[in-house]
């Protein structure tokens, strides 16, 4: 599938998605891709999220793509099931935080119980092996839940701004195989 055929949904996680973090750039490079915006960054509500994602799902004309970091993966999980009508043609999800860890935030929190159920579309979870937020053992689980296809980025962090991932030209290799893939 062509990024030309596509809309793209880039699902931020907890507190957005700032100024030079590569899904801005994404977002910004990419002319099919546009970020969803949350009405809540720093206190959101599961369900809004959800609702939130479900409608952009609903408004975009074409099939669509979606970009999903951090608390977003696990949004978008949620919102999932509600969106069973093969508009969505597959998922790139990023560094996926453990709601269950002791010392997650409680905003993150909220987000449990995380649905284990098979994606209804082709996803690539990729995670760090040094991800402050996420063991990458908890990542390779959710990854299998989900059906996704699993990537192991080695030492990267939280694969965002903080642990140097700007531009993350690897990681846009990594989406443009799903994109072939579906």
């Amino acid at each position: 599938m062509k990024l030309s055929e596509v809309d793209i949904l880039i699902l931020p996680g907890l507190y957005g998605s700032k100024d030079g973090h590569w899904q801005v750039r994404w977002a910004d490079k990419i002319r099919s891709a546009a970020l969803v915006e949350q009405a809540d960054w720093s206190d959101p509500d599961p369900e809004d999220w959800i609702d939130t994602i479900v409608k952009a799902v609903e408004l975009a004309e074409r099939p669509v793509v979606l970009v999903a970091h951090s608390l977003g993966c696990i949004a978008l999980a949620k919102a999932a099931a509600q969106l069973t009508d093969g508009k969505v043609k597959g998922a790139f999800l990023v560094a996926p935080p453990d709601v269950y860890r002791d010392n997650a935030p409680e905003a993150v929190k909220d987000f449990a119980p995380v649905p284990r159920d098979p994606l209804p579309f082709p996803s690539l979870l990729v995670a760090s092996s040094t991800d402050g937020y996420c063991a990458l053992e908890t990542a390779a689980d959710l990854a299998g839940a989900w059906g996704s296809e699993f990537h192991d980025a080695g030492e990267a962090g939280h694969i965002n701004i903080e642990s140097g991932h700007g531009p993350w030209p690897e990681g846009l290799l990594m989406f443009t195989r799903l994109m072939q893939r579906i």
